[in-house]
């Protein structure tokens, strides 16, 4: 299993006793069962004081709707059996206190991102692997009511002057909504499940994302406070390995978290969390990233941890790892490990520093320490595909020495990446720093000739 896999399996959503089930009955056919349920949830609206609803218990609140829609369907002599009737008391339920057709997919454990392409088409991943659904919604204006409902409980907003909008769901899964003019078909929403339960390294391990030497460097690299940049493309598992990472940074010290949408996990007692904001109608208050590292410097943190550098923040970022705050963390989007410290560089130019290109790579070199790759493989897993040390300067290049790596081999008859996990046989230079914190790793940690078979 991948990295979201893991994840979405210990998906556990807030209404009890509900199971995924089909969209529509067998026994109505599609466009039928959408044009009675919009009948159905329209009578239901203007029959109930929905003030008083909410505040009655879940089971209550559906008992009530359910006997209401068993008058109405009687009252028009719809011909639906029991189990048509049970599926309306749900999705009508759905509709009035939750995110409507997303309910199913969002009770769903297996379903690990929901992309949501016009209110026509819906499309999920499971392990690994896009699947089309036959969710759909009544029309754009059901969709619409259905992100505003989403971004309105996080104090976002969303219309034709600020057409896109990064939100979260209750339990943290992430939001991207965008909408006309800047989507030509209509409004597109996708949602990345998180996980009530984080993963834990244990449960990488298990899914073989990475093997248990690799585990046990990166659990001493984060209590030996050694900076770590974690880099990856979209969807690699950056940010669930980056909670997992946070979860060795020892009790007693105080982390504050920085992230677009606030999805981290941290299960430490002193974690401040902090999260940007778009600007308002006017184009005022926004408060970026960068706005906020910096009042993260006054907060006296021990560790700050940036959920994803992506512009002038990562000058400030530095900053902070070459003043004090060391063990820091973050996250970027990059292909490779070399690529993640190019990437460094031009975000650094952003901050309208006019800095020689020599001058920035010795800033990145002295701040970071360690860069670990994942990658999502053609087969939909999730692996660390490799762990770096940055070494220093040679001339006007920053040297990086690989310490693990995942090789691969092939494919097998069912598309199936085939390799194996492994050491290079380097000695990192920041063993000693390991030993100062009372570290000591054995020497066969790092030996080449064991090699991790992944199935």
């Amino acid at each position: 299993m991948s990295l979201r896999e893991q994840m979405s399996s210990q998906a556990v959503h807030a209404l009890p006793d509900r199971q995924p089930g089909p969209r529509a009955p067998l026994g109505l056919a599609r466009a039928a069962y959408q044009t009675l349920k919009r009948k159905v949830h329209e009578a239901v609206l203007d029959r109930v004081e929905l003030e008083r609803l909410a505040r009655l218990p879940t089971e209550q609140v559906r008992q009530e709707i359910g006997g209401l829609i068993a008058r109405i369907l009687e009252e028009d002599k719809a011909p639906v059996n029991d189990l048509e009737r049970r599926q309306l008391t749900t999705d009508i339920h759905d509709e009035m206190f939750g995110f409507g057709p997303l309910e199913a997919l969002l009770r769903d454990p297996t379903v690990s991102d929901i992309l949501v392409n016009t209110h026509r088409t819906t499309y999920v991943e499971r392990r690994g692997r896009l699947e089309l659904t036959d969710v759909t919604f009544y029309d754009d204006a059901h969709l619409m009511k259905v992100i505003e409902k989403i971004v309105s409980r996080v104090g976002r907003r969303i219309d034709e002057s600020s057409p896109m909008v990064d939100a979260r769901l209750p339990d943290g899964s992430r939001v991207n909504a965008i909408i006309p003019p800047s989507a030509v078909d209509g409004p597109l929403m996708s949602i990345r499940r998180f996980a009530v339960n984080p993963l834990q390294m244990s449960d990488l391990i298990a899914s073989q994302s990475l093997t248990p030497p690799m585990a046990e460097l990166l659990d001493a690299l984060t209590r030996a406070k050694v900076n770590v940049l974690v880099s990856g493309g979209t969807g690699s598992g950056k940010t669930t390995l980056l909670n997992i990472l946070s979860g060795f940074i020892p009790e007693g010290e105080r982390v504050v978290t920085i992230e677009d949408a606030a999805e981290l996990q941290l299960r430490q007692h002193h974690v401040l969390r902090l999260e940007t904001r778009p600007p308002n109608v006017e184009g005022r208050g926004e408060v970026t990233q960068r706005t906020l590292v910096r009042n993260a410097l006054r907060m006296r943190p021990d560790r700050i941890i940036l959920g994803e550098v992506r512009g002038a923040e990562a000058l400030d970022m530095l900053n902070a790892m070459n003043t004090g705050h060391e063990g820091s963390l973050a996250t970027i989007h990059a292909n490779t490990p070399r690529d993640a410290l190019t990437r460094l560089e031009n975000m650094i130019s952003l901050a309208g520093l006019a800095l020689p290109p020599k001058n920035l790579r010795q800033q990145i070199s002295s701040a970071i320490s360690v860069v670990v790759q994942v990658a999502r493989l053609n087969d939909g897993r999730r692996k660390v595909v490799s762990i770096q040390e940055l070494t220093g300067m040679e001339g006007e290049m920053v040297n990086m020495q690989e310490i693990f790596t995942f090789r691969r081999t092939g494919v097998d008859q069912n598309g199936a990446v085939r390799g194996h996990f492994c050491a290079t046989g380097v000695r990192p230079r920041f063993t000693e720093r390991l030993q100062a914190f009372g570290i000591t790793l054995p020497d066969q940690l790092y030996d080449p000739s064991r090699h991790f078979e992944t199935a």
